[in-house]
């Protein structure tokens, strides 16, 4: 029997097999033109220029301190390669940040915490559709920023993320540490392994002299500021200034400070700073009757010890104390220390609580600005607040010709809370000032010549008015625009001086500057005694309101800050200085401006500017020729050169 397949049998077996075959060819047609076209669809989309495909490069990060704790609110600023701020932000609960759609180049990055040394890392080098991951180790006071590996390319099946994962782990992090190598006989150290991270400034100022009641700068000087760190576990700093006055061009004024900072392994931050002065003032009668001398110079010396430890969780103390020795007429020593607590309470913003007896704590507030620094001038923000610190002397003044240092007792309590580019603070102080010293410019041949001390750069003299206590109260709000601009708005009340003999002239005047006030005033008479004068004062609480504005212009970079300070006319506010918060209580209009110049020499070079109290605001006017301010008018203007 022959075995045959009929055609329709045929038929029925073959049509399935060759629609399949169709269907498949027709698939592979269908992907191929899908293929096609999705390949066209990311050209086109690589081709246009708004598409974010072009900015896809970008910079991730992580902050944790020696024991692998992530640090959560530490502020990091980006820059670009001319050193100007491109963008910054805030490390989140993991301690993780990240810049995204970064345009291929070379950028700096800084980072900032309070109670950690600032980290810094130059050079970081993007390419096209990159990542740089960072490692930013806040342990010491030398801090670390290290290059992390990238992310796996695609289609690796081998990577490199178990570095990563060592590197981050503080359980396996000694295995990724070499040992020292063994000390012998032929090893030395060299100077550069020595000294690292080395910056410094020198400025060149001229303008107005300063008193003594704001500083020691004169006429003409040169400020210079040196920091280094010390074998890579301390810091050391060095300050300088050397300038003349306009009332004796033949000797030249001077002080050096220096100071030595280190942490410790109980995560306390120690830091012990000398400061050394010496100014020769304008001849008087009275001290050249005293000492035989027209010009008797002004000496003085501090040694200022200040600490901070982390007591709980939340709970963070700074103290210390200032030892000071004056040296005019007569020699002086007192102690001045002080005291503060910081309650933080996390999102719900935190409280601190001050006290300090003495001189102000300027070697304080001059750490607490060096930490909280305000992106526009990052850098050189460490070595200004040094020589701001340099620049402060004790207010001294004479009495029955004996000099006297001005000491004040201050309680103070500040609230701060932060939601996101807004700032809020609140607080409350209260202060007992003992030989108050003020500025009594124009004619004063009617007070004995033995109360009265030679300013430091001016015509005029320092008048010791005795004592008085005050309390006062501020609010104010901080708003951040973008990365360029902030406004402040602070107001509050505080006690202001004023005189009581001419309290009736007073109610019917607004007295804008002190020529206004004189032509008000020019019946009244200067009292012929200290002790009169002082008499003749009394004190009221009033109102102030003060307004900053701080912005960066996109192009040439130039960082504007100007401020206008309002307050009851005819009245003298004495500047308070706040220890619990970042509030200014300024008087009149001033005005700072810092320039970057274009970088001819292998370092930075700045112009500054800076305008104090233009109107002549907040002088008590004590006869017709006399005024009596705490805040002098003043008009500098320098050159920066920073390295």
């Amino acid at each position: 029997m022959s075995l045959r397949t009929s055609p329709l049998r045929t038929l029925r077996t073959t049509l399935p097999m060759q629609t399949a075959i169709v269907a498949g060819l027709l698939s592979l047609c269908l992907l191929s033109l899908c293929g096609y076209a999705s390949t066209g669809i990311a050209s086109a989309a690589s081709l246009d220029p708004f598409s974010d495909q072009v900015l896809s490069s970008r910079i991730l990060g992580h902050v944790e301190d020696a024991a692998g704790i992530a640090q959560m609110g530490a502020t990091v600023y980006l820059y670009n390669r001319y050193d100007q701020l491109v963008r910054h932000a805030l490390t989140n609960e993991q301690g993780r940040f990240g810049f995204e759609a970064l345009s291929p180049d070379i950028y700096s990055l800084r980072v900032i915490l309070a109670s950690f040394a600032p980290a810094e890392r130059r050079n970081i080098s993007l390419l096209p559709n990159s990542e740089s991951r960072l490692s930013i180790n806040l342990a010491s006071v030398l801090s670390t920023v290290t290059i992390a590996p990238p992310r796996r390319s695609i289609g690796t099946l081998v990577t490199d993320d178990w570095k990563w994962v060592l590197r981050s782990s503080s359980a396996t992090r000694p295995i990724m540490r070499f040992l020292p190598a063994p000390v012998t006989a032929s090893t030395s150290r060299t100077l550069g392994s020595a000294f690292s991270d080395t910056t410094g400034v020198v400025k060149i100022s001229a303008g107005d002299g300063q008193s003594f009641l704001q500083s020691g700068g004169e006429d003409l000087g040169t400020a210079f500021a040196l920091a280094t760190s010390l074998a890579g576990s301390a810091r050391v700093q060095l300050s300088g200034n050397v300038g003349y006055a306009g009332s004796n061009l033949a000797t030249p004024g001077a002080g050096f400070r220096t100071s030595y900072a280190r942490d410790s392994a109980d995560g306390s931050t120690p830091e012990v700073i000398l400061t050394f002065h010496q100014f020769y003032t304008a001849p008087r009668a009275a001290t050249a009757a005293v000492t035989g001398d027209s010009a008797p110079p002004l000496r003085t010396a501090s040694l200022a010890v200040i600490d901070s430890i982390e007591v709980a969780e939340n709970i963070r103390l700074d103290y210390g104390f200032n030892y000071n020795s004056v040296t005019y007429l007569d020699h002086l020593n007192y102690l001045s220390p002080f005291i503060r607590g910081t309650f933080d309470f996390g999102s719900e913003g935190r409280v601190r609580v001050a006290y300090s007896s003495g001189a102000p704590p300027a070697e304080l507030l001059a750490r607490d600005s060096a930490v909280s620094t305000s992106p526009d001038h990052a850098r050189s923000s460490e070595l200004d607040q040094d020589l701001t610190a340099l620049s402060l002397v004790p207010r001294i003044s004479l009495s029955n010709d004996h000099a006297v240092v001005q000491r004040t007792q201050d309680f103070e309590i500040g609230y701060e809370r932060v939601e996101g580019t807004r700032t809020f603070t609140a607080g409350a102080y209260r202060e007992s000032v003992s030989n108050a010293a003020f500025m009594l410019a124009g004619s004063n041949s009617s007070l004995p010549a033995g109360n009265l001390m030679p300013d430091l750069n001016s015509n005029s003299s320092i008048l010791n008015v005795g004592s008085y206590q005050r309390t006062g109260v501020d609010a104010a709000v901080r708003q951040s625009i973008g990365d360029r601009f902030d406004i402040a708005l602070a107001a509050g009340t505080t006690g202001a001086l004023t005189l009581a003999s001419a309290a009736s002239l007073l109610q019917n005047a607004t007295l804008q500057n002190a020529t206004l006030q004189n032509a008000t005033l020019q019946n009244a008479t200067l009292p012929n005694t200290t002790p009169d004068l002082r008499d003749s004062l009394s004190q009221k609480q009033v109102a102030w309101v003060t307004i900053r504005i701080s912005t960066t212009t996109p192009v040439t970079g130039t960082r504007i800050t100007a401020d206008y300070g309002w307050t009851d006319p005819g009245t003298l506010v004495p500047s308070h200085i706040f220890m619990t918060q970042r509030v200014n209580q300024d008087t009149g209009v001033n005005f700072y401006l810092r320039q970057p110049l274009p970088n001819i020499l292998p370092l930075r070079i700045e112009l500054t500017a800076e305008l104090r109290n233009l109107l002549a605001q907040s002088y008590l006017p004590m006869g017709e020729h006399s005024v009596l301010t705490a805040t002098p008018r003043a008009v500098r203007g320098g050159l920066n050169f920073i390295f």
